[in-house]
């Protein structure tokens, strides 16, 4: 679940290895990119901590960051389900 986090939306995802937090880090990068809205992304071996506001709306929690929040959501979905 998605927290706020000194006025963020923020949230940290586990994986087994470093490999796969690179590999969701990308496919965060490559959604980002198609909806034009970007994370603060910070990947500390196998954990992934991402942050998400709205900078053209003075750093604020917008429907941007929901909509982009759920996209992660459902790509860190399909990761888990992916074979080693």
């Amino acid at each position: 679940m998605w927290s706020t986090d000194q006025g963020k939306l923020h949230k940290q995802f586990e994986f087994r290895n470093f490999i796969e937090a690179f590999a969701f880090v990308t496919k965060v990068a490559m959604i980002s990119e198609r909806v034009n809205h970007h994370p603060e992304i910070c990947i500390r071996y196998k954990t992934v901590e991402l942050h998400l506001c709205t900078h053209d709306e003075e750093n604020t929690i917008t429907e941007k960051d929901r909509h982009l929040a759920e996209r992660i959501d459902q790509a860190y979905k399909l990761c888990l389900t992916e074979p080693e």
